[in-house]
C-alpha cells in the first residue's frame, strides 16, 4: 500500500500550488484523509483533512487560504493552496484512515497510515 503525494515546488509568495495524494494497493476502502506539513525545526501539523463523505476540517493558519477535495473513485486527496506564504513552507504528506488486505485476504485496518512527503517552498 502506497500514498504517493506530488505536486510540490518553489513559488513566489501570493502564488498558487495544487497537491495530490494517490492511494494505491490492495486496498479495501479509504476513509478519513488528511494533509500534514513539517516545517525545519517545527512539530508536524495537520493543514486539513476530509471525511470520505466530503466534511471538511482546516488549520486556522490556512483557512480561506487553501482547499481540500477528493475524488473517493481514484481514492486522490487534492490540496489547492493559494495566496501561499513564506511560512507554509514545508514538506507537505498525506495521510489516511485505510483498509487493506494482506497477501491471503485479510483486511487490515489503519490508522493515519503516512506516505512520503513533497517539498513546498515559497519565498518571499
Amino acid at each position: 500500500v502506497q500514498l504517493q503525494a506530488s505536486g510540490g515546488g518553489l513559488v513566489q509568495a501570493g502564488g498558487s500550488l495544487r497537491l495530490a495524494c494517490v492511494a494505491s494497493g490492495r486496498i479495501f476502502n479509504v476513509g478519513t484523509m488528511g494533509w500534514y506539513r513539517q516545517a525545519p525545526g517545527k512539530q508536524r501539523e495537520l493543514v486539513a483533512d476530509i471525511t470520505y463523505g466530503g466534511s471538511t476540517n482546516y488549520a486556522d493558519s490556512v483557512k480561506g487560504r487553501f482547499t481540500i477535495s477528493r475524488d473517493n473513485a481514484k481514492k486522490t486527496v487534492y490540496l489547492q493552496m493559494n495566496s501561499l506564504k513564506p511560512e507554509d513552507t514545508a514538506v507537505y504528506n498525506c495521510a489516511a484512515d485505510l483498509t487493506y488486505s494482506l497477501e491471503d485476504g485479510t483486511p487490515v485496518a489503519v490508522g493515519d497510515y503516512r506516505g512520503q512527503g513533497t517539498q513546498v517552498t515559497v519565498s518571499s
